[in-house]
């Protein structure tokens, strides 16, 4: 019997309640904890799931051989870097982080202290897509669509790296082919960010 890792969450907000959760439901995991800087949420996730609350970043990080962050997209690169640095592994709720030079610093850290860093693209495992995968193959034409009511909860970063991420991760596993162009245009519409 593999001896479970000991794992903790950065992060209960709406994403991080569903991390817990999910968490607590996976043997290979055992959840030690988790932090937020918001009493209320802290409270509510304790409320629900029995899972106590850890006063600090630092003291969360001390406990766990793996931390989960599900924070605002601006602070996973800091968080991330904390993590790895004290040799922890690192799964990072998407976007990773938010900017490629930071993303870059990951893979350095991560090298450079024997760490593994996943990034959460959740709809790469949907049951949808892993049934229609074995049918995809040499497509000649990808189109997307994410369609969805506003929701200002993931406004830190734009749409493209918190939902249009999902979409393009799902085209570059199924064509496995190198990109050779990118074109794109946004616009700030309902919030500071396209």
């Amino acid at each position: 019997m593999v001896t479970p890792i000991r794992i903790g969450v950065l992060g209960a907000g709406h994403l991080g309640r569903i991390h817990v959760q999910q968490l607590l439901a996976v043997p290979e995991f055992q959840l030690v904890g988790f932090h937020d800087p918001h009493p209320e949420k802290c409270a509510a996730i304790t409320a629900e799931f029995g899972i106590a609350s850890v006063n600090s970043v630092e003291a969360l990080m001390e406990q766990v051989e793996a931390i989960d962050i599900v924070t605002p997209t601006l602070a996973h690169h800091t968080l991330a870097l904390e993590a790895l640095s004290r040799g922890l592994h690192a799964f990072i709720e998407k976007p990773v982080t938010s900017t490629l030079m930071e993303a870059q610093d990951l893979l350095v850290a991560a090298e450079a202290s024997g760490t593994r860093v996943q990034v959460g693209h959740v709809e790469r495992f949907n049951p949808a897509f892993l049934a229609a995968r074995p049918f995809l193959a040499n497509p000649m034409f990808i189109e997307t669509h994410r369609l969805a009511q506003f929701n200002p909860r993931g406004t830190d970063v734009s749409v493209v790296l918190d939902l249009m991420i999902h979409d393009i991760d799902i085209v570059l596993n199924v064509v496995g082919s190198p990109v050779t162009q990118v074109n794109a245009s946004g616009v700030a519409v309902v919030s500071d960010t396209p």
